[in-house]
């Protein structure tokens, strides 16, 4: 089994990919023609299932660093789209609990108006009705709050990450350069030892060519003595 960074981002963002279709597929149809109860408990599993998705997400976020630079970027945008597929699945899940909350307000016990009657006079019902309606709205501008405040979060986060990567990276690079600067050094003390024999070697050479030429020299005067004065 291929246990690289590369391989296992591939295999969580598959496992990913998959819950997060079954996500949808629960709350754009399985969870809205469910009611009371049983619509609470598909919502709770559902909520269940998105902390799994958003544990998977930070499973593919560990294996990034590991990767190469040469394709982290590419994986970074993957990483990128699924946390906001991740982010509408849940701001899907918050509209279908909001919308629950209503229905059951509206339909409950307690003086608020029954959905079989909604054009009543009473003065009462209806200011239960519009007290319900602008919970409603305000809820509703908290959540886009919330949602735009996770948003920016999000890309703060994402700037965050590339300058830390950019980091790394840059700090790779110092370090290849200074390797490369103490090979460098390395091989100028070899080649400087090098050349100090060399120089020691025709120092050498150039003393025992000097005494090869003094003893000829002595031996041509030698003979010429000997040839002169015998």
């Amino acid at each position: 089994m291929d246990n690289s960074p590369t391989a296992l981002f591939e295999n969580y963002d598959e496992d990913f990919k998959q819950l997060l279709a079954s996500l949808k597929g629960k709350l754009e149809g399985d969870v809205k023609q469910l009611k009371g109860e049983q619509r609470k408990a598909a919502l709770k599993k559902v909520s269940e299932e998105l902390d799994e998705a958003e544990e998977i997400v930070a499973q593919m976020e560990v294996e990034l660093p590991s990767m190469p630079i040469s394709i982290r970027q590419t994986y970074q945008g993957r990483l990128t789209t699924s946390k906001q597929g991740l982010e509408r699945v849940k701001k899907t899940l918050r509209d279908v609990r909001s919308e629950n909350q209503r229905s059951e307000l509206l339909s409950g016990p307690g003086g608020f108006p029954n959905s079989d009657d909604p054009y009543t006079d009473d003065p009462s019902a209806y200011s239960a009705r519009t007290r319900l309606l602008q919970g409603t709205e305000t809820l509703a501008d908290g959540s886009r709050r919330l949602d735009n405040a996770h948003r920016i979060a999000l890309e703060t986060e994402d700037v965050g990450g590339e300058i830390l990567r950019n980091l790394r990276g840059q700090r790779e690079q110092i370090e290849h350069t200074r390797d490369t600067l103490v090979q460098a050094d390395s091989s100028i003390d070899r080649a400087a030892g090098t050349l100090k024999k060399m120089i020691f070697k025709m120092y050498q050479q150039k003393f025992l060519s000097a005494g090869i030429i003094i003893v000829l020299v002595l031996l041509i005067f030698i003979v010429l003595w000997s040839k002169l004065f015998r």
